[in-house]
């Protein structure tokens, strides 16, 4: 048995390329049955609220919906971590899905390795630009308020707030887009332990370092543009990061 791992797919109607590798691989997974999928957030480019799907917007996702729903109702467990792009991401999207929605920090024991699951944007905290925008985002009656607007308001505000966000990663650092080694650290040292899987940065690589002489892993998954893919595949004997493409193997 297997459990899988994915993040930063970035989903959106004019991206059919993405769509099209999920669907091959959520067919993969339909016939292999592994022990459970997560998705550590970003599924989508954005997300305005689960009545979204009910607009011309939102159908062109219906085909990755129903393939979700198919999965789930196989017996295959989908855990979904909300992430900097579909935070709204909610209880009758999860209904129609079969997810089940996670916390922002997820503890799970992983073939007998306690594992952190993220994001990853919290760790990012040298971006206090984001960080300050993030508690906005995050804040129950920010995300009430937002919800209770036209869905057409909705959209151009995402629209906008994308647009404003891609503008200024041209203008930071490289460092400051990548998450903080002491944060990554502290995180750690909370939960007491050695390994921690995320997103969010789209810089695939497993990371092995010591904390206190105690030995540690970082996984970090990768995004999803054009044809290719990045996939995290665990199992009792191994740890195999997908990091380019899926060849269903």
């Amino acid at each position: 048995m297997s459990t899988w791992f994915i993040s930063d797919l970035h989903l959106f109607p004019n991206r059919p390329h993405s769509m099209a590798l999920l669907l091959q691989f959520l067919d993969y997974l339909a016939r292999h049955r592994p022990q459970g999928l997560y998705i550590l957030g970003d599924l989508f480019e954005y997300w305005v609220g689960d009545d979204v799907l009910a607009h011309p917007l939102g159908v062109g996702f219906m085909p990755v919906v129903e393939a979700f729903s198919r999965l789930s109702a196989q017996g295959v467990p989908i855990a979904f971590q909300h992430g900097n792009r579909d935070f709204l991401v909610g209880k009758a999207f999860a209904a129609q899905t079969g997810f089940i929605l996670l916390p922002d920090q997820h503890l799970i024991d992983l073939y007998g390795i306690p594992t952190l699951l993220m994001h990853g944007d919290s760790l990012c905290t040298d971006d206090h630009a984001y960080q300050q925008l993030r508690t906005q985002l995050r804040n129950p009656q920010w995300q009430e308020q937002f919800l209770s607007l036209p869905l057409e308001q909705r959209i151009a505000q995402a629209q906008a707030l994308r647009a404003e966000s891609q503008a200024q990663m041209h203008t930071k650092a490289e460092t400051i887009l990548d998450v903080t080694p002491a944060a990554v650290k502290d995180v750690m040292q909370q939960y007491q332990l050695t390994q921690l899987i995320h997103g969010h940065t789209h810089r695939p690589a497993i990371h092995k370092f010591f904390i206190h002489e105690q030995y540690c892993k970082r996984i970090v998954l990768g995004d999803w543009y054009g044809t290719k893919g990045s996939f995290l595949k665990v199992d009792a004997q191994s740890v195999r990061l997908l990091a380019d493409y899926y060849k269903g193997d």
